[in-house]
């Protein structure tokens, strides 16, 4: 299993326009999920996703990174809209 600070570096590489970690993006591991939780931010803008553990571990092997950027896409939007 990967650390939170490895999960949210290979998130801001896949996913440029996001912020710093820790300030726009944080990541941190759920142990009632059992997955990954990723919350971004941006002004009032916030949106939160669960990352299973097999979703992160493929994300961290450059595969993919779907869901997530599902999310990304959404909270941009949302912004935009403004």
């Amino acid at each position: 299993m990967h650390t939170k600070e490895e999960l949210c570096e290979k998130i801001k590489a896949v996913f440029p326009e996001i912020g710093a970690c820790g300030i726009d993006l944080m990541v941190d591991y759920d142990e009632s999920n059992k997955a990954w939780v990723v919350d971004l931010k941006k002004d009032q803008h916030e949106l939160k996703t669960f990352l299973e553990d097999s979703e992160a571990q493929q994300c961290m092997d450059g595969k993919q990174c779907v869901s997530l950027g599902l999310q990304i896409g959404q909270l941009r939007k949302n912004i935009e809209q403004l």
